[in-house]
């Protein structure tokens, strides 16, 4: 007989005369004359109960199952009696494929994310993670398939890469040398020694390589892993994690506003439709508040609000900030939260930032002071999505690398786009971390990848 997966078993419409399950060990409560085991096979949220009697094959081995051990089950589905479960299980035959002595460290009860961060192997199989990573998946199946309804490619841009996409030099060396003997050339290392024969770094965006796609397939997407050397601790921050690009060509700021909000709410209906039970636990023990969120970003158009604008109000606000704002300041995350949460109470798109605080390829508006770049902000997380028109023209995107002090020549073949048919588009970065955060109520970036890279943590 086929192993069938509890997703599936619980949805039967009626009773099955034999079949077979395998899973883990939730809990095991021993009767006088039966013993009930509930197993998760880790399909869905739900649990199924399984009776065991002495008349069932291999009731011998039952004092070699605990909480944690991998079991196979043949029997009856039927009706349940108890309540809150339509279906059990009557065991005909029980083996033991893996045993779980007395150590293992999840028993029933409720551990925190901090000790669960400590076992990250194991932490997929409570309740918690394991509908995280149900919906880690559905939400990454989502992504695709709302770029292919938009017309978008699928593109695979390099992991491994010789420029700095953001300008700011916070990268991951990648290298071939014997760091115990590094080869010098005029008191530094010599990196034409080096296997690509200059210096190569983990890449921090998709981006410059979705521009040349999009310049040719008109509409295109990465979504893939990034890496950041910052030596950040903040619950928003970790030095690996996933990001959604899209680049449009014959595009502009309004129409990357319009497809960032489409997005997020595509994505977020695509969950409550398909993730219920999942996000429910979430609604429950984590954000009580979590499907009014939800329902109020669905509910209204984003707010767009220049970025002159959003200073203003942060600076009439009544609250104390612990970071002054000003014209010319980045907004930080108590700025963004204030915007979304106290004064909009719902998602604010902030456009036109002052050219000194965004990057280099972001396209120069008509006043000489902002450029066409956007960031869309929503409750409780803040910045969810960057982005911009991109600098099309080739002498403004020149004097724009040499205002910043960039090594021009490492950018020639992205100054090669705006010499040979340029054209207006636009695109943004959108973490994919952040979204799981958004739409769990988790407040820790920590807990919603699978092994989180942070500062001095590379476990697992």
């Amino acid at each position: 007989m086929k192993n069938m997966r509890l997703a599936d078993i619980l949805l039967s419409e009626a009773e099955v005369d034999s079949l077979v399950v395998q899973g883990w060990v939730r809990t095991k409560r021993e009767s006088k004359e039966f013993v009930f085991l509930e197993i998760n096979d880790g399909s869905c949220l739900k649990n199924l109960q399984v009776i065991v009697d002495a008349a069932t094959v291999g009731f011998e081995h039952m004092d070699r199952i605990g909480t944690g051990a991998a079991v196979s089950l043949t029997g009856a589905l039927v009706e349940s009696p108890g309540q809150g479960q339509k279906w059990e299980l009557k065991a005909r035959e029980l083996r033991v494929l893996g045993e779980a002595d007395a150590t293992y460290p999840l028993q029933k009860k409720r551990h925190t994310d901090e000790y669960l961060r400590t076992i990250a192997h194991l932490r997929p199989r409570t309740n918690k993670y394991g509908a995280l990573n149900r919906i880690r998946a559905e939400l990454s199946y989502g992504v695709h398939q709302f770029f292919r309804e938009q017309g978008f490619f699928n593109v695979h841009a390099p992991i491994i890469t010789g420029s700095d996409c953001e300008g700011a030099g916070e990268m991951f060396q990648v290298t071939t040398l014997d760091l115990s003997n590094v080869p010098k050339k005029n008191g530094k290392a010599d990196f034409d020694q080096d296997f690509f024969g200059k210096e190569a770094s983990l890449t921090v965006s998709g981006q410059l390589a979705a521009e040349n796609l999009a310049c040719a397939l008109g509409r295109v997407y990465t979504f893939g892993p990034t890496f950041r050397a910052e030596n950040s601790n903040t619950p928003k921050h970790a030095a690996e994690f996933w990001m959604i690009e899209p680049e449009m060509a014959f595009a502009d700021l309004s129409d990357n506003m319009d497809l960032g909000e489409n997005c997020i709410k595509w994505l977020i209906t695509h969950l409550m439709d398909n993730c219920r039970d999942d996000l429910e636990l979430f609604g429950n023990f984590v954000d009580k508040g979590l499907f009014a969120t939800l329902e109020n970003i669905l509910a209204k158009p984003f707010i767009r609000l220049p970025y002159a604008e959003a200073v203003t109000i942060l600076k009439s606000a009544t609250k104390t900030f612990e970071f002054p704002v000003d014209f010319g300041t980045d907004l930080q995350t108590e700025h963004e939260r204030y915007l979304t949460e106290d004064h909009f109470k719902q998602p604010v798109i902030v456009f036109d930032y002052p050219k000194e605080i965004k990057a280099f390829y972001m396209r120069l508006n008509d006043d000489g002071k902002t450029v066409g770049a956007m960031d869309v902000l929503v409750p409780r997380i803040g910045e969810l999505i960057g982005g911009s028109a991109r600098e099309e023209r080739l002498d403004v995107l020149e004097r724009r690398i040499e205002e910043l002090g960039l090594p021009k020549e490492d950018y020639w073949w992205y100054l090669d786009l705006r010499r040979f048919g340029s054209v207006p588009h636009a695109g943004f970065g959108m973490g994919f971390e952040r979204l799981l955060m958004l739409v769990t109520g988790i407040a820790n970036i920590r807990d919603v990848i699978p092994f989180p890279r942070t500062p001095r943590h590379l476990e697992f």
